[in-house]
């Protein structure tokens, strides 16, 4: 695995929240990072309440989590199916695992990924006995006291009580995943990828056995994450437009049969019109 990736698909207006909270990507230990995208990790500390605003990746997440005047709590987060807000005020503090689309379920072996998704649950309901809670049995015995990863001052500390917490559930090797997070990554790095036929053809699948696979390992349709990617790019050409952006040009670069196609995709998402956006 290379370093975590840099870029900030999915995040609306990020320079605008990084102003605003402490964020960070950090690698997980060696034998975990086949299966994790990065730990993520924010800190804040505000004068007035901020809302922040994300378009989910097809990912799973386990997350940790202090707010102000609220106890600490962990969520297993499935798959999210809209645009995710957070409202952000006072101090707080949140380390979250970001699973490889279709990584998750070594960890979780007992069920479909996609029953889990659209859903927040407390890890017990997923882990079991493994699951984190306040006054849990510590990372090196399979459970992981929130404290254990909110607690420690240094980010080390934090990014190693994730580490323990989830070599300690002892995800075992699975082809199916392995499969499930190639085709997934082929469909994020490769822009010509637009139909759900041409990824089974390419893998040597019919069309619903790799609709099977998406749904036990991803969570999503292989057509859902096309479109995701989709929205990921035209959300961060968006962001980052210094003139007009020719959404025409960019609607048919991305696969879609019109510009309409993409302003109706990227509206119900984001919830405003594209040029809105970029206003």
């Amino acid at each position: 695995m290379a370093a975590p990736r840099r870029d900030t698909r999915g995040i609306i207006d990020a320079p605008e929240l990084f102003t605003r909270v402490r964020f960070r990507r950090r690698e997980p230990a060696e034998p975990l990072r086949p299966y994790l995208e990065h730990y993520w990790l924010i800190d804040w500390d505000l004068t007035e309440p901020y809302a922040s605003h994300v378009v989910p990746h097809p990912s799973v997440n386990v997350v940790f989590q202090r707010f102000s005047g609220r106890p600490e709590f962990a969520e297993v987060a499935g798959v999210g199916l809209e645009l995710f807000t957070q409202k952000l005020e006072g101090a707080g503090r949140v380390c979250g695992v970001q699973f490889r689309p279709g990584g998750f379920r070594p960890f979780a072996p007992g069920r479909p990924v996609s029953g889990w998704t659209g859903r927040r649950l407390p890890p017990a309901d997923v882990f079991g006995g493994s699951a984190p809670e306040a006054g849990g049995t510590g990372p090196e015995s399979g459970g992981a006291e929130l404290s254990s990863v909110l607690g420690p001052d240094t980010e080390d500390d934090r990014v190693a009580a994730l580490d323990a917490f989830l070599l300690a559930l002892g995800p075992e090797p699975d082809p199916h995943a392995e499969s499930a997070m190639a085709v997934v990554q082929r469909i994020r790095d490769d822009r010509s990828v637009r139909r759900v036929s041409e990824v089974a053809e390419a893998e040597g699948m019919s069309v619903r056995g790799l609709q099977r696979l998406f749904a036990g390992y991803v969570g999503v349709s292989p057509k859902w994450v096309i479109l995701r990617y989709r929205i990921h790019e035209a959300l961060e050409r968006a962001a980052t437009a210094t003139a007009e952006v020719d959404w025409a040009g960019l609607a048919a670069e991305l696969g879609y049969s019109d510009q309409a196609h993409l302003v109706r995709d990227f509206t119900a998402t984001i919830g405003v019109p594209p040029t809105a956006y970029v206003r």
